[in-house]
């Protein structure tokens, strides 16, 4: 129980002299903004994701089947941006990857834009979303989350991949001390995935309850928010900063 409460703690205010130093939170908020995005993309913009490319892939095959409710046009859009949004953010990588705090700076910057566009999109859109706004919502959001996959893969905090939960959830039980592991790191795991639930939670709350923009403009506040704390870490050159591996 101390070890679970220790990584917690180092996750949410972690120790500016840790390997980390101070991006654990930010990407755990990161996090948060991958669950808001999904939740407003399937729910508003039929059964697409715009952050998790693997149901999309599974989406796609429900399409080609002729499974009533799916795109394949939404799926493919939905893949193709993601790809357009990470080859922005590998490039980005290229050029700031050895000062993770410049890097995560510039990426946040391009991805607010992108979320600053879907909330105007989504504002003049009305609700339901007509068919003319469908697909640029898809392209800004999915473009945004690629951008931000990319930079989350090269700053490369262990087990804050902002995006994907799938191997984190493994981890959690394939390491732990019960099967003979070394410890699962379920600390830190478990605030990635009740990061991505809360993200969801609120943002289908406010697309059903509320109002879809709503979302949208949480996410771009928690980016806003993100972006400057980085842009303050970009002037630090501490050994946090330096890229891993």
């Amino acid at each position: 129980m101390h070890t679970f409460i220790t990584e917690v703690r180092q996750t949410l205010i972690p120790s500016r002299s840790g390997k980390d130093g101070p991006l654990p939170p930010l990407l755990v908020a990161m996090t948060l903004v991958t669950g808001l995005v999904d939740a407003f993309s399937y729910l508003v913009l039929g059964h697409v994701f715009v952050a998790n490319m693997t149901g999309n892939v599974v989406f796609l095959g429900f399409a080609l089947a002729g499974a009533p409710g799916f795109s394949i046009g939404a799926s493919v859009v939905a893949l193709a941006s993601f790809c357009l949004g990470a080859l922005v953010g590998g490039q980005a990588g290229k050029r700031y990857g050895a000062h993770r705090g410049r890097l995560l700076s510039m990426v946040t910057a391009v991805e607010a834009v992108l979320l600053g566009a879907s909330v105007i999109l989504g504002s003049v859109s009305g609700s339901p979303v007509t068919a003319g706004f469908r697909y640029p919502l898809i392209f800004v959001l999915a473009t945004a989350m690629g951008v931000q996959n990319a930079a989350a893969r090269q700053v490369a905090v262990p087990d804050l991949t902002t995006t994907v939960l799938t191997m984190t959830i493994t981890g959690i039980v394939a390491d732990s001390t019960v099967v003979g592991g070394k410890g699962s790191r379920s600390g830190r795991r478990l605030i990635a995935i009740a990061a991505m639930l809360v993200g969801a939670l609120v943002g289908a709350a406010c697309v059903l309850h509320v109002h879809i923009v709503i979302a949208l403009v949480i996410a771009l506040v928690v980016l806003v928010v993100v972006g400057t704390i980085t842009f303050m870490l970009g002037k630090s050159d501490a050994e946090w900063a330096k890229a891993q591996g």
